[in-house]
């Protein structure tokens, strides 16, 4: 009988656990903390700025995630900085993009809006572009703040935020090929600067994926 009475207690206190993360993911503001964490470690000072959050907000959302041990924090000075608890975090959100691309027709959607704001930027596939990098035809430009940069990067290359680029093109020949990703498929950054590189008389690609979906696609 004990072990009858015991049984859905025991499952009810799993499922309870469970449903901790997913009551933490439900707000839009912390899956956006939890993205940008994904690129590398941040101040709240810095996720405030990056989010258009005052910084009592992004500490209480940080302080959720927390809780639920999906971020970890260390002191520099009087700085806390944050970053993601574990790389199968960085795993979980790919997989909820996915998922979430797969089951809501809304987000395709949204996607091709975006594209369609910039007629004629073209995307490299990921097969032709490390062809492209392997002969050396092709420069590939990560378009994040360098701390992002340093935290992790597509091997090859070359660390050139939005702020510096017009300064970057101009070393560069008209004939050099260039490739350019940011923060992922949705982030309107990389778009932008290859619409502002072929302006400029280059040929430029947009590359979907950002650092993260890309060495998921290495394993």
């Amino acid at each position: 009988m004990n072990h009858t009475h015991s049984e859905p207690s025991i499952k009810e206190r799993l499922y309870q656990q469970y449903a901790r993360i997913g009551k933490c993911l439900s707000s839009d503001k912390r899956l956006e903390l939890l993205d940008l964490l994904s690129n590398g470690p941040k101040s709240v000072e810095l996720l405030a700025q990056q989010t258009g959050m005052n910084v009592a907000n992004v500490s209480r959302h940080l302080q959720i995630l927390l809780d639920s041990r999906l971020v970890k924090f260390r002191k520099e000075g009087t700085y806390a900085i944050y970053s993601l608890e574990e790389p199968i975090v960085t795993e979980f959100l790919i997989v909820l993009w996915k998922l979430c691309e797969n089951r809501l027709s809304d987000i395709p959607r949204i996607k091709e809006d975006l594209l369609h704001q910039y007629e004629g930027i073209q995307t490299i596939s990921k097969e032709e572009l490390l062809k492209r990098m392997a002969a050396n035809t092709i420069i590939v430009l990560d378009l994040r703040p360098k701390d992002e940069y340093e935290a992790g990067h597509i091997e090859g290359a070359i660390s050139v935020p939005m702020e510096e680029l017009d300064e970057y093109l101009q070393t560069l020949p008209k004939h050099v090929e260039l490739a350019a990703y940011c923060r992922g498929p949705y982030c309107v950054n990389t778009t932008e600067a290859v619409e502002h590189m072929q302006n400029k008389g280059f040929t430029a690609f947009r590359i979907d994926e950002g650092v993260q979906e890309w060495k998921l696609k290495c394993l």
